[in-house]
C-alpha cells in the first residue's frame, strides 16, 4: 500500500511540517511513500525546513533512518543545525502555512489545484489547505 504524508500541520518541536518530512523519509524508505510525493522529497518544503534548520537533507534522511521518535530527531536537528527560538517557530510557520496565498507561488498552487480536479476551490487557498484536501483529510 502507498502512504500520503501526514497533515503538514502536525507540528514538532513547535515546527508545522517537520513530523511530515521525517513520515516522508521512514515511509520512502519502505517502498510505500505514494508515487506523487517521490519528487518533491528533499526539495520544495522540505529542503526550506532543511535549510531553515541549518541541516542538508540527505543528513536529516540518514539520522531518521536511524532511528528515533520525532522529538528526539528535533533535538538531534537543533544540535547539528541552529537552535530554534519562539521567534524561529513563528516565522517558519507563519511562512508555511501562508504558502500559496498571494505570493509568488500562487500560480503552482493555482496549477496543482487545476490538474488535480480542485481548481474550483476557492477556499484552498495554500499549500497546507491543498494538501489536506487532496489527501484526502478535511480542510482546517
Amino acid at each position: 500500500m502507498k502512504h500520503r504524508p501526514i497533515s503538514a500541520f502536525q507540528q514538532v518541536g513547535g515546527l508545522y511540517f517537520l513530523p511530515r518530512t521525517l513520515f516522508k523519509i521512514r515511509v520512502h524508505a519502505r517502498g510505500e511513500l505514494h508515487e506523487e510525493h517521490l519528487e518533491f522529497l528533499g526539495k520544495g518544503f522540505d529542503g526550506r525546513l532543511c535549510h531553515f534548520l541549518g541541516l542538508a537533507y540527505e543528513d536529516l534522511r540518514v539520522r531518521v533512518l536511524a532511528g528515533g521518535t520525532d522529538e528526539e530527531i528535533f533535538t538531534w536537528a537543533e544540535k547539528q543545525g541552529r537552535k530554534i527560538t519562539d521567534v524561529d517557530r513563528l516565522i517558519w510557520n507563519g511562512f508555511s502555512s501562508k504558502r500559496g496565498w498571494r505570493d509568488d507561488a500562487t500560480p503552482t498552487l493555482e496549477r496543482q489545484k487545476a490538474e488535480s480536479g480542485l481548481g474550483h476551490r476557492a477556499d484552498l487557498q495554500t499549500f497546507f489547505d491543498y494538501y489536506e484536501v487532496d489527501e484526502g483529510r478535511a480542510p482546517r
